[in-house]
């Protein structure tokens, strides 16, 4: 399913999925808080969150901290991400135009809250020299199990090179997933699988991805594809429980041979 952004989001928060709400098979909750200068956003519930700054200007205000934190381009910049647990309070300001992507899972673990700096972050690149450089991304991993094994939720960035393919090859997993877009120039358009369904997204656009459908992604010639990427975990299937698909597990080869070069 394809959640379709025609209009610019409205100032403060913009619900797409809920755990007990619409879209509950996501299994989280997410949205969109768009900022302007000087508004102010607070956030306390019982759940663990993540605020991740996708554009913007913000300040932050967490248990006895604070920090003023920027990003001008989710293109070219890695990302800054609060991650805190249940209960505890969270308030953001805006110093300009922002978006502030929000996440939540319930998790019972006790953990020390944390910022994800743009400096910490691991930044790699996937694909590269392999399918004629056909699926070269870079990829942001901002939490998963190798980071914060206590955490319920996993979360990070894809930058999906002008027409070439991520998430490939085409694999699944019991989980859910939730890919948020955003394109430069803003005009841009790539194709986003679902199983053996096939969707444009836009600008905006968001993919809620059953659990078990196969999910690669291609942008359009010309345009870079951003996306944000959130998966909760289940009871028994973690982040790294990814199952490539039997026909397609011979391009995991870095030596396969592939037409014309053959």
């Amino acid at each position: 399913m394809i959640v379709k952004q025609t209009q610019p989001f409205e100032y403060g928060y913009n619900s797409i999925s809920e755990i007990n709400g619409k879209n509950s098979s996501m299994l989280m909750d997410f949205g969109i808080i768009r900022f302007k200068d000087g508004m102010v956003y607070e956030n306390e519930a019982d759940k663990e969150r993540t605020f991740l700054l996708i554009q913007g200007k913000v300040t932050l205000k967490w248990e006895d901290k604070e920090e003023v934190i920027e990003r001008n381009s989710c293109f070219d910049e890695n990302p800054w991400c609060l991650h805190v647990p249940r209960d505890v309070k969270v308030t953001i300001e805006g110093l300009s135009e922002a978006e502030v992507a929000y996440q939540a899972v319930y998790n019972d673990n006790a953990f020390v809250s944390k910022l994800y700096t743009n400096k910490e972050l691991r930044s790699e690149q996937f694909g590269a020299g392999t399918l004629g450089e056909t699926a070269t991304r870079t990829v942001r991993t901002v939490i998963d199990d190798s980071i914060a094994p206590y955490s319920n939720l996993v979360i990070g960035e894809v930058i999906n090179h002008p027409g070439k393919w991520s998430s490939y090859p085409p694999h699944h997993h019991p989980q859910p997933e939730i890919y948020y877009y955003r394109f430069t120039p803003e005009m841009g358009f790539g194709y986003s699988e679902h199983g053996d369904e096939v969707f444009k997204v836009r600008h905006n656009d968001t993919a809620l991805i059953e659990g078990g459908n196969t999910h690669s992604q291609t942008a359009a010639p010309g345009y870079a594809m951003y996306y944000l990427w959130l998966i909760p975990h289940l009871k028994d299937a973690r982040f790294n429980d990814r199952i490539f698909v039997d026909e397609h597990k011979w391009l995991l080869d870095k030596d396969a041979v592939i037409w014309p070069n053959k």
